[in-house]
């Protein structure tokens, strides 16, 4: 009967190869080491369960015997044995063809930038060519990222969406001119929705760790946006056929048309001056024209509301209570709009000087 091999775990730095052998509550463990083989049996509890394992793996180059130790634990066996020369192995055994059960162990993997260094390197975002290389070597193709499909398709879909926006607006406004102004919201609003509702998944990105930015500034721009689009807009038919909804919409679309192909551009790590120079001073000017069509639209409805009365409580009532939504309204414009559209602002100037840089004159001596 044969034998099964646990599953054996590598990694490497300069000077020392890294085994850990996946074999919980080890007994009777039986290791014979030499130059350029390692002979490993125990029983323990690995990938068949409960059972005796061993394995033998012949080195690509010798090792040094007396330096190498190695550790059996409740949970594994670790092995730290150290090259007999220093350098970096294009691979642990001697042949190409590495068995099933021998595995790469990307978390204790070393470059040889970093060997001597204590912070813990991401492999995968500090040295991609090496990580496509070890992904080659363990499955022989490179493994996309979850991460990375999923955010690439997020935006794709996102940017059609946005875009089937601008071109049905346009192509409305070429044909009818702003005799198109009142069916803006009936053509493109329920895409609209649909999109703004999607958006909520850029809060949950970096809360989950798929971005490497904050929640703050998404949450902001968000609930600001969804704020106006579905309380404001979708819910009082008058504000509905304005222009100021069509100009909200372009203006939001426009942004966004831009916005997420540069976002596809660094996730593949393929810079583009023009959409970078885009993404980061387009906002100058759509951005205030975006605030100012906002502020519209809720100073409209506070309006509207103000004479229906709708959806504000007044007294008497069972409960004493009084819920005046112009004076919400109010308050919104004046503690929330103002200070977010100062915020974002901000926030975009200050990547638009990280990214684009800012120009700086000396003064001429007399």
């Amino acid at each position: 009967m044969t034998v099964p091999s646990p599953f054996v775990y590598w990694a490497q730095n300069e000077k020392t190869l890294f085994l850990k052998i996946d074999l919980k509550d080890a007994e009777d463990v039986d290791v014979r080491l030499s130059k350029r083989n390692l002979q490993f049996s125990s029983k323990g509890s690995g990938a068949h369960g409960l059972k005796n394992y061993a394995f033998s793996l012949n080195f690509k180059w010798d090792i040094d015997v007396e330096e190498s130790i190695y550790k059996v634990t409740g949970h594994k066996v670790d092995f730290i044995i150290t090259k007999a020369e220093n350098g970096w192995w294009p691979r642990l055994i001697s042949k190409p063809q590495k068995p099933a059960w021998l595995k790469i162990d990307f978390d204790r993997w070393q470059t040889e930038e970093d060997f001597n260094e204590e912070e813990v390197r991401d492999i995968q975002e500090d040295y991609p060519d090496l990580y496509d290389k070890l992904h080659k070597q363990e499955m022989g193709y490179r493994k996309e990222d979850f991460k990375k499909v999923y955010l690439t398709l997020y935006n794709l879909l996102m940017y059609v969406g946005f875009m089937y926006v601008v071109i049905v607006l346009c192509i409305r406004f070429a044909r009818d001119g702003t005799e198109s102004y009142p069916g803006t919201y009936e053509a493109v609003g329920p895409a609209v929705i649909f999109l703004q509702l999607l958006q909520f998944l850029e809060v949950m990105h970096p809360i989950f760790g798929y971005v490497k930015s904050g929640v703050l500034m998404p949450a902001m721009q968000v609930s600001g946006r969804f704020i106006v689009i579905f309380f404001m807009v979708e819910k009082e038919p008058r504000i509905q056929k304005m222009p100021v909804v069509f100009y909200l919409l372009l203006t939001w679309s426009a942004v966004e048309i831009i916005r997420y192909p540069y976002y596809m551009s660094q996730l593949h790590k393929k810079e583009n001056g023009i959409l970078t120079w885009l993404r980061y001073t387009v906002w100058i000017f759509l951005y205030p024209i975006g605030f100012l069509c906002e502020s519209v639209i809720i100073f409209r409805n506070l309006i509207f509301i103000e004479h229906s009365g709708k959806w504000s409580v007044s007294m008497p009532n069972t409960l004493n209570f009084t819920f005046h939504v112009p004076t919400i309204l109010r308050f919104y414009l004046l503690i929330a709009m103002i200070p977010s559209s100062f915020t974002l602002m901000s926030h975009m100037y200050k990547a638009r000087v990280q990214r684009l840089g800012s120009k700086k004159g000396k003064f001429r001596k007399s």
